[in-house]
């Protein structure tokens, strides 16, 4: 009989646990159609706790239906460096414990290349779901988890051409690396063929499909300096007055407005939320006019639903969304006119990348089996 194949899967913010429900799912279906005496995969579920706030967080695990974590390590909030640490030291026990074959990260947090720098150390293989984005911006923290992790990972399991590209640029061996699409979307794909289209969404707010804008902002470099985020917020005062703003603000993006004294015009029709769960998020992805956004999710999200997307960045990781799909990036100082021309243009535009298509976490077992 072979020896089971162990796996530990990390998840520490938000967008992890989109990618790693898919993973579980397809590792629990693996197991159960594998005849006697065929190797199981034994799955671990590492949560770090990057992400602490139930709305951030365990609003996720419930709507995706991924168990409970095996291990929490509660390491909350920090700077990069003190998160970073606090993190490495809680799991390195937990690899002594579990001694995996595997370490599967995914996305490009800190909790990623925390685990990552751990495994390496310890001398367990690491696969990297969502390896070889890049957005070539070393100001970006992300920037720096994707390139370290990449860089001591074993398996490279990439969601697009374009990242394949860049790990061979950077001179990973085209042995290591596995072109198996975006898990992301096999998430969303699940999510339609359970829930349908989400209009009861809508309708709980009061929106009607395709007539309204849907927002999301967090990064620092749009809502940490008050010019930035004064501009932002004046522009969608204006845009409001004649399409409906749906705006999810993210806790940090609130403190801001009430520190620097920020505010929505008399006459803005934005509707500010408390942090919402996927089911939600995806309904009004599907069903906005456009998005405005500096997430990274939400772009390949509105690609896959060909929504027009305004991303709030001066670069993306995601080229693909911007090459074939529906996403354009845009500044503070031109966002008024790139959403009159978006509002002015086609609903539905650009294309699905390829191997976007719900399948790519059976590919990412198949690797992790046979590699």
């Amino acid at each position: 009989m072979s020896r089971n194949l162990k796996v530990v899967l990390i998840a520490g913010a938000r967008p992890n646990f989109m990618k790693l429900a898919p993973l579980v799912k397809r590792i629990h279906r693996y197991n159960a159609e594998s005849e006697n005496g065929a190797r199981i995969i034994d799955a671990a579920i590492v949560h770090t706790g990057q992400h602490y706030d139930a709305q951030m967080s365990q609003v996720f695990f419930d709507e995706l239906g991924i168990p409970a974590p095996d291990y929490n390590l509660e390491v909350g909030s920090g700077s990069h460096a003190v998160q970073t640490a606090e993190i490495m030291k809680r799991f390195e026990p937990v690899c002594h414990q579990a001694r995996p074959d595997w370490v599967v990260v995914v996305g490009d947090v800190n909790s990623t290349m925390a685990c990552t720098l751990v495994a390496a150390k310890m001398g367990i293989p690491v696969a990297h779901v969502e390896a070889g984005l890049r957005s070539f911006d070393r100001a970006m923290p992300e920037e720096i988890n994707r390139i370290v992790t990449d860089s001591l990972a074993s398996l490279l399991l990439t969601p697009s051409p374009d990242a394949d590209e860049n790990l061979k640029r950077e001179g990973v061996p085209p042995s290591k690396i596995r072109l198996v699409g975006n898990v992301m979307i096999d998430s969303l794909v699940a999510h339609l063929e359970k829930n349908g289209d989400g209009a009861q969404a809508l309708d709980r707010v009061g929106l009607k499909k395709g007539r309204f804008i849907y927002v999301t902002l967090h990064r620092p470099s749009n809502v940490d300096d008050k010019k930035t985020l004064g501009a932002i917020v004046a522009e969608l005062s204006k845009i409001s007055e004649e399409w409906p703003v749906i705006f999810p603000i993210h806790p940090r993006t609130r403190k801001r407005m009430e520190e620097f004294g920020v505010s929505f015009g008399p006459k803005a029709r934005v509707r500010l939320m408390d942090p919402i769960g996927y089911s939600d998020s995806v309904a009004f992805t599907q069903h906005a006019r456009c998005l405005l956004t500096d997430s990274g999710g939400l772009q390949e999200e509105s690609t896959y639903f060909r929504t027009p997307c305004l991303t709030l960045r001066p670069n993306t990781e995601r080229p693909v969304t911007i090459s074939m799909g529906s996403n354009r990036l845009t500044t503070a100082e031109r966002l008024r006119a790139d959403l009159e021309t978006t509002l002015l243009g086609p609903e539905r535009t650009g294309a699905i990348p390829p191997l976007w298509d719900g399948h790519a976490a059976q590919r990412i077992v198949e690797n992790l089996l046979t590699s």
